[in-house]
């Protein structure tokens, strides 16, 4: 969808996104295993980033031109309210939990970083 553009920023595009490499949840889910973890971990990169930030950075990185920019309510209209929110009002998570409880360390500490290596 992003190198196809029909992934567009959505107003001001401040919602954040917390971005895992599949690596790296794996590697959480293994320490969680063997240490018979109990609870919730947030389980996302080092750098939540609004989606002003992060779409055009994965658009460059996949070859593809800057996204779009919609105005809310016609997104509203094309891709229903919960897009909207993700990408007007998500919220950054914290991986410090994982970190600190489970020893865990990220091979992907940013999602520039994954993004970059795997789309290039």
């Amino acid at each position: 969808m992003i190198r196809k553009r029909q992934f567009p920023l959505v107003g001001r595009a401040t919602g954040y996104s917390s971005w895992v490499h599949l690596d790296d949840a794996a590697s959480a889910t293994v320490l969680a295993v063997e240490q018979k973890a109990r609870g919730v971990f947030n389980i996302v990169d080092d750098e939540p980033a609004p989606a002003a930030e992060w779409l055009p950075y994965v658009a460059a990185c996949a070859g593809a031109k800057p996204p779009m920019r919609v105005p809310v309510w016609l997104a509203r209209l094309l891709a229903g309210e919960v897009a909207v929110v993700m990408t007007t009002e998500g919220r950054a998570f914290s991986n410090a939990k994982a970190k600190r409880e489970l020893g865990w360390e990220l091979r992907y500490p940013s999602w520039r970083q994954g993004f970059k290596e795997e789309l290039s």
